[in-house]
């Protein structure tokens, strides 16, 4: 196979890889944005709740301030980030959509459901967030990217994955 025909699938590792043609193909930086903006801003206002709370902390503010940081910021800059770049192609304005607003309505709703003691509102919050993931996980399905970097984003979903009903569970327990 020659260098550069089409049928040779080349994985370009940046947000801002060549097209063929060699502009630059902004698709990917523009698909990963929102999740990196969002996820900074929960990361943020993670680090604001536990400096706000800190003299008078009590088990939901640093439970809040946790979720925060990790699992609405960290791990949302994570999905996207990964599937922006693994993806065979920059994923559709719909998926991206879709897997960001099913992700931060379901982390919305864990965290007020958990802090009003609404289990009901955590356990939408979850089913939320599952199929943020699979959804997530449909994009790289046909990734032609670095095994290790699929691998540990396959890892992060997976983590998240069973995190999620744990959460559920203890927040049964907690509330009960």
């Amino acid at each position: 196979m020659r260098a550069g025909s089409s049928s040779e699938r080349e994985w370009r590792p940046d947000l801002a890889a060549q097209r063929a043609d060699g502009r630059r193909d902004t698709r990917r930086q523009a698909s990963a944005a929102p999740f990196v903006a969002i996820g900074v801003v929960c990361v943020v206002a993670g680090g604001l709740v536990a400096a706000v709370t800190a003299p008078v902390a009590t088990e939901s503010s640093s439970w809040a301030s946790a979720y925060l940081v990790l699992v609405a910021g960290v791990a949302q800059i994570g999905l996207g980030l990964g599937s922006s770049v693994l993806a065979p192609r920059p994923p559709s304005r719909v998926s991206r959509i879709g897997i960001l607003a099913l992700w931060n309505l379901g982390n919305g709703s864990v965290l007020a459901g958990v802090l009003l003691d609404l289990t009901a509102l955590v356990d939408i919050g979850g089913i939320a967030l599952v199929i943020a993931l699979v959804l997530a996980l449909r994009t790289v399905r046909r990734s032609t990217g670095p095994a290790l970097l699929l691998r540990a984003y396959w890892l992060l979903v997976v983590v998240l994955g069973v995190s999620i009903p744990i959460g559920l569970v203890l927040s049964r327990i907690r509330g009960g």
